[in-house]
């Protein structure tokens, strides 16, 4: 806790953002972090609650009462080992988590929570400023060897605590760049991508080889997932090689959107229009898709619609419309019903500030071509719901005039050809199949194969990501050493 009177003393104090004016003109993270008396003043905020429900609310049990009080007393370093203990990459999920351990905060029931994402985003940058963050190489090696498919947040996790005990890590990964999803999925104004960057680094130093470029599995890989391999690993070859392989590729084939005219030109899934932004961003390569002067609509209320809208707009489009095809949410959730669970309401990102209009309860129809190959308009029909089942609202129909539409509906299953090629078992969501409780959880059903991430759970947040890595790399280390030292 902090400062036992704070959370009556003191009102909560939310991260400042750059003018809407100034962020727009480039693609640079523009949330300003806490200064050391703010973060302190956070810090004091934590009450003496008795049970601390933030700890259960945050995926990877981040011990969130003991930190917000070293930094209510300034003792920043030793608020960073305690940060570190459950979390690798708190710079990560200090930034573009949403957060679910705040409402669980017990003093969120009647009064705003404790900020704590500020306070975390506030503790690693003061670690990375102070040069505390530092490698942490293994006293001695096991002369085991791993094999890691996929550099996402449960990659890098698991790699990460696997080479911290000894073993050989490497990391395999089929773009050009590592992170994964931190890398590729999310646009740079969110996340600068030397955050990655600097972890890698760090990892690096600590043992972790890294291997990009490089696909594992099979060659063959379903139309709009990026791949930039030029090096191909088979299965067999992985197996042959390494004495455990942890798959944590992602959950990568979006939902498509089945209705007449989705051939038209102008219609993409919602990476294929960021990951080229990012490339742009990060090396010059422009995006074969402009958004400049045009009508965009987004389909998919999620955080990929939210960030093709703020992208839309850094590019200079006309306007921005973002469809969801759930009803409105209340703006304030009915926190007797829903604490310390995750609430169901309105919620309102950065890029929807930036100019966006957002259209609830809308299903769409069709899409309208202008007789040339391309899309000028789509039709939509407004619906509800009614026992659990969409029902169209008769006379409703309208059309909505779209030079780029994106669909952000998600992902529906990671790339089955890599669970193929290693023969592992599908749950039916086509995820890798694999437990996360009890003895050879996180194991497949092929001897020494594991699966983390969204690989297994499918899409999901990156602190879940992070928490089943670390867990993963637990499992692994005991079965291969019959015994294990690393945190549950």
């Amino acid at each position: 806790m902090g400062k036992p009177t704070g959370f009556m003393e003191f009102e909560r104090l939310s991260e400042a953002y750059e003018p809407v004016e100034k962020r727009l003109k480039n693609y640079k993270e523009f949330i300003l972090t806490l200064s050391d008396d703010e973060a302190k003043i956070q810090g004091a905020r934590c009450m003496d609650c008795g049970i601390p429900f933030c700890n259960n609310g945050c995926p990877v049990n981040n011990i969130i009462p003991d930190w917000n009080d070293l930094v209510y007393r300034g003792n920043w370093k030793q608020a960073l080992e305690v940060l570190h203990s459950t979390n690798n990459f708190p710079d990560f999920t200090g930034r573009i988590c949403p957060a679910p351990c705040e409402s669980a905060c017990t003093l969120g029931i009647n009064a705003a929570p404790v900020g704590i994402k500020s306070i975390e985003h506030f503790i690693i940058d003061k670690g990375w400023e102070m040069g505390w963050v530092v490698p942490q190489p293994p006293k001695s090696k096991t002369g085991k060897k791993v094999a890691i498919v996929g550099s996402g947040p449960a990659g890098l996790a698991a790699a990460q605590q696997l080479a911290r005990v000894g073993h050989a890590v490497t990391v395999f990964e089929k773009s050009d760049r590592l992170g994964g999803l931190l890398a590729y999925g999310i646009p740079d104004f969110k996340m600068e991508k030397t955050v990655v960057d600097r972890r890698v680094a760090q990892m690096e130093a600590e043992g972790v080889t890294f291997k990009t470029k490089v696909v594992v599995g099979s060659k063959e890989l379903p139309a709009g997932i990026n791949n930039d391999a030029t090096t191909f690993v088979s299965a067999e070859q992985l197996a042959k090689d390494f004495d455990a392989v942890i798959l944590a590729a992602g959950s990568e084939v979006p939902r498509d959107l089945p209705v007449p005219g989705r051939e038209l030109k102008g219609i993409y899934p919602a990476l294929e229009f960021l990951i080229p932004q990012n490339k742009e961003v990060q090396a010059g390569k422009q995006n074969p898709i402009s958004a400049k002067g045009k009508h965009v609509v987004v389909i998919g209320g999620g955080d990929t619609g939210s960030d093709c809208v703020g992208t839309s707009n850094r590019h200079g489009a006309a306007s921005v419309t973002q469809f969801e095809l759930m009803p409105m949410p209340p703006e304030q959730e009915n926190k007797a019903l829903t604490w310390p669970y995750w609430p169901y309401k309105l919620r309102t990102s950065s890029s929807h500030d930036e100019g966006c209009s957002r259209d609830f309860a809308v299903a769409t129809k069709s899409l309208i071509g202008d007789g040339k190959g391309n899309i000028k308009a789509l039709q939509a029909v407004r619906v509800e719901w009614k026992d659990g089942k969409m029902v169209e609202v008769a006379g409703s129909e309208f059309e909505m005039p779209a030079d780029l539409v994106f669909l952000a509906m998600g992902f529906t299953n990671p790339v089955g050809s890599l669970l193929e090629a290693f023969g592992v078992d599908k749950d039916p969501r086509g995820n890798a199949k694999a437990t996360t409780d009890g003895d050879g959880c996180y194991a497949t059903n092929v001897a020494k194969v594991f699966a983390a991430g969204d690989v297994r759970r499918g899409q999901s947040l990156v602190v879940w990501a992070i928490r089943e890595g670390r867990q993963c790399a637990r499992e692994v280390d005991n079965f291969l050493m019959g015994c294990t030292t690393l945190p549950r």
